[in-house]
């Protein structure tokens, strides 16, 4: 199944196709794959993805994904 997946901050740096920070990358994921398995194949350190948003809204690692999802992956962010 195809997502599409936007990467902040440093975690966009950590692929050549997403080189600028919000850049999308369109991936062909397994039926039943999860946002943990989505960072997983995207090779990203779990303790560096501080939020998810799927299609607008914030998920656990452990949400499901669906056909045509929209995901957003941000590390921890500093400020006030």
């Amino acid at each position: 199944m195809k997502v599409r997946v936007r990467l902040y901050a440093f975690l966009a740096e950590r692929h050549s196709e997403t080189a600028r920070a919000g850049s999308p990358l369109d991936l062909d994921l397994p039926e039943d794959s999860t946002v943990a398995s989505l960072v997983d194949c995207l090779d990203l350190p779990k303790e560096q993805v501080k939020l998810t948003v799927v299609n607008g809204r914030l998920r656990d690692l452990d949400h499901r994904l669906q056909p045509d999802d929209e995901v957003g992956i941000f590390p921890p962010i500093a400020g006030g």
